[in-house]
């Protein structure tokens, strides 16, 4: 017997802001909702991509919701089942009711053909996105005089960016199911680690203990004074996580980071040589100003060149562009994603940044206000941690107790509410050494008892973190190596 035609006339395309009309396939979407209704197994066999937004008609992106939600579930998927919750949708009845979903079922192609109708209904979606933001931006760059067209370039950059990665502009609302199905996702992931790191290892043990690693969309601040280190721990960790880089290839060809990561370095402070050099001492064990001063023998020579060879292959780009204004900044972040895919972003350091033109009676305050906001928002755009680095004020000098505080960050206010977490590092070492008493007093005796006790040793004062407890943990300091490392005793943090 032949089923009948399809009782479905849809609407005429819609027109697009350009004067076209939208793009779009309702047979293609047809054609796979039947499918799965008639194999629910041909879901599994979809790119992950594919979302109900990316239908074209409304009563098959609920429908394809309805669908997802019975096959994760593991029930069944089938017309008279799912018919229940259609009941109050008028597009249901209008369509034909159950009849209409009997005949997706009896004109499904073989379900072979599922993936290719996918791709066709998730290209002609991104192409609808396409004119809508071509349209927006037509709109905004006539209409819109009041607004900078550096902004607008900012805003459709991000708005492409976004279309790229997810495969849809700005998403606006998300049901909480989908978030649910998300967080889900991420406790599984933790679980399958096996009491290992859910996010992405620093090398520290005792850090990763505390922090669980560095996890996608935090911002993570590093500060410190002066010669505390934090320039050297931040490349430690940045030179680890791109030293074991390792991804897995996915069926659409893409790669997926399984351990490690592909790290951009924004190094505002030292030049790219210089950072370099750090990194060579680190990996060589040759000290880093016997290399500046060239001060070292063949073996050393030797031991820097297999350094070199060892380490150039690693993920980790560098940009020591001074004075780089916020907006360059994420945009470089977001084409580096889109060229070699991007993992930690590190930016040494924060008040280096410049801010986008805020007007004549704006402030530093505000201006900082402006970057902690942006890479917050890079950091949950892009899914990924970033790690930027923060001065202190000098009134942790006028302090008895210099062990640094989140009051003693410079234009705290921002930093500290935008951070996911805080952290400081200090070293005792640094501040006993400049108080040597006279050699030969008793006095002198006392403070090389205490320098004994804190030479090496560096302090990671973890003053806020949003997913965890505060803290502080113990690291061992190389200051020949400019290196951090574990400490290899037992009571290395305490917990507060």
């Amino acid at each position: 017997m032949t089923s009948p035609a399809f009782d479905f006339s849809p609407s005429e395309p819609a027109a697009s802001p350009l004067g076209a009309t939208m793009p779009c396939n309702i047979e293609a979407e047809q054609a796979l909702l039947g499918v799965m209704l008639y194999d629910n197994a041909a879901y599994e066999r979809l790119t992950d991509r594919l979302q109900a937004r990316h239908f074209y008609e409304p009563f098959h992106q609920h429908l394809f919701t309805v669908l997802e939600d019975y096959i994760r579930r593991g029930q069944l998927a089938e017309p008279i089942l799912i018919a229940e919750r259609f009941k109050k949708d008028p597009a249901f009845e209008e369509l034909g009711g159950i009849r209409y979903l009997a005949d997706l079922v009896d004109r499904a192609p073989p379900g072979a053909n599922a993936p290719a109708y996918a791709r066709t209904i998730y290209d002609l979606a991104l192409r609808r996105d396409l004119i809508r933001i071509g349209g927006d931006i037509a709109v905004s760059a006539t209409g819109d005089a009041e607004r900078p067209a550096r902004d607008q370039i900012e805003i459709a950059e991000q708005q492409l960016f976004s279309l790229a990665e997810t495969g849809g502009a700005s998403q606006g609302f998300v049901p909480f199911a989908t978030a649910l199905h998300g967080a889900v996702e991420m406790a599984a992931e933790a679980f399958q680690c096996d009491g290992g790191l859910a996010g992405i290892s620093t090398g520290l043990i005792d850090l990763d203990r505390q922090l669980g690693g560095l996890h996608p969309s935090d911002l993570l601040i590093l500060a410190g004074r002066p010669s505390m280190g934090k320039s050297a721990l931040a490349a430690n960790i940045a030179f680890h996580v791109a030293r074991n880089y390792a991804y897995d290839i996915q069926p659409d060809g893409s790669k997926k980071t399984a351990n490690g990561g592909v790290v951009a370095f924004f190094s505002l402070e030292m030049s790219a040589e210089q950072l370099a050099m750090r990194l060579l001492a680190e990996v060589s064990g040759v000290p880093s100003d016997k290399l500046r001063k060239g001060e070292i023998d063949q073996s050393e020579f030797g031991r820097i060149r297999d350094a070199a060879l060892e380490i150039q292959e690693s993920p980790l780009f560098i940009d020591d562009t001074g004075g780089l204004s916020i907006a360059k900044l994420v945009a470089r972040c977001r084409r580096l994603k889109r060229t070699a895919g991007l993992d930690l972003v590190v930016v040494d350091y924060l008040q280096l940044v410049v801010g986008s033109d805020l007007g004549a009676n704006a402030n530093r305050v505000q201006e900082v206000s402006q970057i902690t906001q942006s890479l917050k928002a890079l950091a949950k755009e892009l899914s990924i941690p970033v790690l930027a680095l923060a001065q202190l004020s000098r009134q942790v000098e006028n302090r008895e107790d210099k062990k640094p505080q989140l009051s003693d960050l410079r234009e705290s206010g921002s930093i500290e509410q935008d951070a996911d977490a805080v952290m400081f590092v200090y070293r005792e070492e640094y501040y006993l050494g400049r108080a040597e008493p006279r050699e030969g007093t008793p006095e002198h005796l006392t403070w090389q008892e205490e320098m004994d006790k804190v030479a090496g040793l560096a302090d990671v004062i973890i003053g806020k973190q949003r997913h965890g407890p505060i803290g502080t943990v113990r690291l061992h300091f190389n200051a020949d190596l400019t290196k951090f490392g574990n400490l290899a005793r037992e009571g290395r943090y305490e917990q507060h």
